[in-house]
């Protein structure tokens, strides 16, 4: 299992409340077996829009590890498809005003950290990575700080979330693996299936 005490990268900043999963990824990508090449589909829809004029097509974004987004991201339905795109697409971290609840969820068990400023703070590490694409920003889970530029500001993590990333215990396969032999007695403790 892996802690992850911190995030650090370059940034992308997505504006705009209320971007819901249908949007971060479209449902005629959920028909796939694994969750590979997601993606390079997430906001398809909204890429396709705005003809290349989308933050995921700037080349100035290109190779960001940390999205900065507004109020209510990941709204709508639950699929854990929109998490597992953003990840796949590169991004280890998310900054935001609020995040879905199930959202929420569905990052945290895949090991991409949500974490909540005020919509002043997140405006403005949107500007400052808009004016200066390359500044580097940190998030630190043990400090609950966010570091890019010349902004230092405090975020907002529940706590039991944050316990998972620094500890490592977010990843329940890994638990599971951890100690299989536990799984194994639970297993032979279990009736045997009604045969059919």
């Amino acid at each position: 299992m892996s802690r992850i005490p911190r995030v650090r990268g370059f940034a992308l900043p997505l504006r705009g409340d209320d971007v819901d999963t249908d949007r971060i990824i479209p449902a005629r990508f959920l028909k796939a077996v694994t969750f590979d090449g997601l993606g390079d589909h997430a906001f398809e829809d909204d890429r396709r829009a705005l003809a290349g004029a989308h933050p995921f097509d700037d080349p100035r974004f290109a190779g960001a590890a940390v999205l900065v987004v507004n109020r209510n991201f990941g709204c709508g339905s639950s699929r854990e498809h929109a998490p597992q795109a953003l990840y796949r697409r590169g991004f280890r971290g998310i900054l935001g005003e609020s995040f879905s609840e199930i959202f929420f969820g569905n990052a945290v068990a895949l090991g991409l950290p949500c974490v909540t400023l005020p919509r002043e703070d997140v405006r403005a590490l949107q500007d400052l990575v808009e004016s200066e694409p390359r500044t580097v920003l940190e998030f630190d889970l043990e400090r609950r700080a966010v570091a890019a530029g010349p902004l230092r500001l405090a975020f907002s993590v529940p706590e039991g979330a944050r316990e998972a990333f620094l500890s490592g215990r977010w990843d329940s396969l890994g638990l599971l693996l951890e100690d299989f032999d536990a799984v194994r007695a639970v297993a032979a403790r279990l009736p045997a299936p009604a045969a059919t």
